[in-house]
């Protein structure tokens, strides 16, 4: 018959379950925002011969976290094929300051004007979680580009 020893283990390997074992993780689980985004090129609204190519996104926007949070500010990063870059600053999306408890999403369609067939768009919102935190969520760089464009 096997011996087995009963003497307890040393506090330094002792595991408490109730706090978690990386707090820099549960921190950033605290305030986790998802961005998804989609693009399309709206043909009908451009004009190709006049260097006017417009796109509309759509983007859904996801509190992965545990913490309620609303949506404050917004800030895009819009760099056409030329390299020109616009930065766009302002109070909430499409005139909302959405406000999104764990697990809920809001979805919001704009546009985009750039004088080139493609170009990219990469940002973020700042948000104010229900704690008082106030954190970025990134917008991860995505492509506006017309059909048939290649790069």
């Amino acid at each position: 018959m096997p011996v087995v020893n009963q003497r307890p283990l040393p506090e330094k390997h002792m595991m408490n379950l109730r706090e978690p074992m990386d707090p820099t993780m549960t921190e950033m689980n605290k305030h986790h925002i998802q961005v998804e985004v989609r693009t399309a090129y709206i043909d009908k609204q451009s004009e190709p011969d006049e260097n006017r190519f417009v796109f509309a996104y759509t983007v859904t926007i996801t509190n992965d976290g545990s913490v309620p949070a609303k949506l404050l500010t917004r800030h895009w990063v819009i760099t056409d094929g030329n390299e020109k870059v616009q930065e766009v600053r302002g109070e909430g999306v499409v005139g909302e300051q959405p406000y999104l408890s764990p697990g809920m999403s809001f979805e919001y369609t704009s546009g985009a004007v750039l004088e080139t067939p493609f170009g990219t768009m990469q940002g973020s919102y700042q948000m104010l979680a229900d704690d008082g935190t106030t954190f970025d969520a990134e917008i991860p760089a995505f492509l506006l580009t017309t059909p048939r464009q290649l790069h």
